[in-house]
């Protein structure tokens, strides 16, 4: 099964080797038929602390490195 790939933003960097990264979705809701905006923020593991605040990266699926991070930060 291939690893999932999300784009977002860098929302915070304060952690040493995390960044959190803002993921925004958007989807045609079912009974109102508007597009409607979700967000959702993601722990990911960034090993070289290069990304900063304001960052536009991808991220992708990892195995557990700690216990929030699930995801690393892929090489733009």
């Amino acid at each position: 099964m291939p690893k999932r790939i999300l784009q977002g933003k860098v929302t915070s960097d304060k952690n040493d080797q995390t960044v959190t990264v803002l993921v925004e979705r958007r989807f045609t809701h079912p009974a109102m038929k508007k597009t409607v905006r979700s967000t959702k923020k993601y722990r990911a593991h960034d090993a070289q602390n290069q990304f900063k605040i304001g960052d536009t990266v991808r991220i992708q699926e990892c195995a557990p490195v700690s216990k929030h991070k699930r995801w690393e930060v892929v090489a733009n």
